[in-house]
C-alpha cells in the first residue's frame, strides 16, 4: 500500500568506498648476480715513453684475463699482458732504437662506474669501468740494447757504457698499472671490450739512466665473455590501493519500504602453492580448489581466471616457462573434474618473468580469481 505521507529532509548515512582505479601492477626491479668472466685481447699496441718519435716506439700488445664479479661495482681479475717494448736515445742528432720481449701478469681490482653511477641495468650498451693492480714485468732478449750500447761508446768515443742500466738475460720487476675499459654489450653473455692503461716500473726497464720511473702505454680490443646469469629480477608489488570513507546526505522520498538489493557476489581469490620444481596440487592446497568450485556452483554467471608462476631463484626461462603453464593445467584439470565447464575457465601462465611475492618460494604458485 502506497503511503501518501512524503518524508523530507531525511537525514542517511551512507558509506561510500572510493578506492584507487589503479590497477596492481608493481614493479621489476633487475638484481645483480655475482659472476665469472673472460676477456681475450688480440688487438693492442703499446707506446713505451722514450725521446725518439712516437711511431718509433710503438708496439704489438696482447692481453688474456680471467675474472670475477663480487658485486655490482667490485670485482677482481688476473691479466697477462706480453709481447715486446722499445726503446730509444737521440745522441748528437742520432737515433738509437732497440726492442725486448716481456711478459706481465697483474692482479687488478675492478669498477663497473656506470653500475656505481646508474644502477644496475642489463639493457644498458655501453658500461664504463675502471681498474687498479700490480704485479711483475718479467722482461729477456734485450741483445739489441747491447748492440746500441756499443755504437753509441763507438760514436761518442765515450768509454764506458753510454747505457748505464744496461742489462742482459731475464730480469723480473714490480710494476703498477692503472686504466679504464669500456664494455659494448653485444647479449647478456658477449661483450667487445676496450681497455687503455698507464704501466710504471723501475728506471732501470728500458736500460738507459733518467733518475725517474719508466712507463709504458697500452691500448687494447678483444672480447669479454661472461659465465653464468649476470642479473636476476625481483617483482615488487604496488602499495595496497587507498581507501577513503565518503558520507553522503541524501534526500529521499518513501513510498513503499524498498525491498533489499540484490547484491553482486564478492571475487574469490585463492593461492595455490607448489613445491619447487613440481606442479602436482598437494592436498594441504585442495581445500583451496574446493573454495573456488563452491563460489561458482553458488554463482552460475561467474568465471575463474588461472595463472601460472615460478620463481625466478631456480632454473632459466626455458625451464620456468614449461613449469608454470604446468600449474596453471593442474589447477584447471582439477576444476574441470570437479563439474566446472571449461567456457567458465581462462587460464594464463607468466614463468618467471612476472614475480607476485617479494618472496623468491612464494612464486611457486597459480592465482586463481573468481568473479
Amino acid at each position: 500500500m502506497k503511503m501518501k505521507k512524503t518524508i523530507l529532509s531525511c537525514l542517511m548515512l551512507l558509506a561510500g568506498l572510493s578506492a584507487s582505479a589503479q590497477e596492481q601492477k608493481g614493479t621489476t626491479e633487475y638484481v645483480f648476480e655475482p659472476h665469472w668472466y673472460v676477456n681475450i685481447q688480440p688487438l693492442g699496441v703499446q707506446y713505451t715513453l722514450g725521446e725518439v718519435d712516437f711511431g718509433d716506439l710503438l708496439s704489438y700488445n696482447v692481453q688474456a684475463a680471467v675474472g670475477r664479479e663480487f658485486n655490482k661495482v667490485v670485482g677482481a681479475r688476473l691479466a697477462i699482458n706480453a709481447w715486446q717494448s722499445k726503446a730509444g736515445s737521440r745522441i748528437f742528432n742520432n737515433d738509437y732504437k732497440w726492442k725486448w720481449n716481456y711478459i706481465a701478469p697483474t692482479v687488478d681490482v675492478t669498477f663497473n662506474i656506470s653500475n656505481l653511477i646508474s644502477g644496475v641495468n642489463p639493457k644498458r650498451v655501453f658500461t664504463f669501468g675502471a681498474f687498479a693492480g700490480l704485479g711483475a714485468n718479467i722482461a729477456w732478449g734485450n741483445d739489441e740494447a747491447a748492440q746500441r750500447n756499443t755504437e753509441i761508446a763507438f760514436a761518442t768515443l765515450v768509454n764506458e757504457d753510454p747505457l748505464a742500466y744496461l742489462w742482459d738475460g731475464t730480469k723480473t720487476r714490480f710494476v703498477l698499472q692503472a686504466g679504464l675499459t669500456g664494455d659494448f654489450k653485444i647479449n647478456d653473455k658477449l661483450a667487445i671490450t676496450l681497455e687503455v692503461s698507464a704501466n710504471t716500473l723501475s728506471d732501470k726497464y728500458n736500460s738507459k739512466k733518467a733518475k725517474n720511473w719508466d712507463w709504458y702505454f697500452n691500448a687494447l680490443a678483444g672480447l669479454k665473455i661472461n659465465f653464468g646469469p649476470t642479473y636476476s629480477t625481483k617483482f615488487i608489488p604496488a602499495p595496497e590501493p587507498e581507501i577513503r570513507y565518503v558520507e553522503k546526505i541524501v534526500e529521499k522520498v518513501v513510498e513503499v519500504p524498498a525491498a533489499p538489493a540484490e547484491t553482486a557476489a564478492e571475487p574469490l581469490r585463492r593461492d595455490i602453492f607448489f613445491l619447487i620444481n613440481k606442479a602436482d596440487i598437494r592436498t594441504s592446497e585442495a581445500s583451496k580448489v574446493s573454495d573456488i568450485v563452491a563460489y561458482l556452483n553458488e554463482n552460475k554467471d561467474a568465471k575463474v581466471q588461472v595463472t601460472g608462476y615460478a620463481d625466478a631463484g631456480t632454473g632459466n626461462d626455458k625451464i620456468n616457462d614449461r613449469l608454470a603453464a604446468k600449474r596453471a593445467d593442474a589447477v584447471v584439470a582439477a576444476l574441470k573434474k570437479a563439474g566446472i565447464s571449461a567456457d567458465r575457465i581462462s587460464f594464463d601462465s607468466k614463468g618467471a618473468r612476472v614475480q607476485p611475492f617479494a618472496d623468491n618460494d612464494s612464486n611457486r604458485v597459480s592465482i586463481c580469481i573468481a568473479e
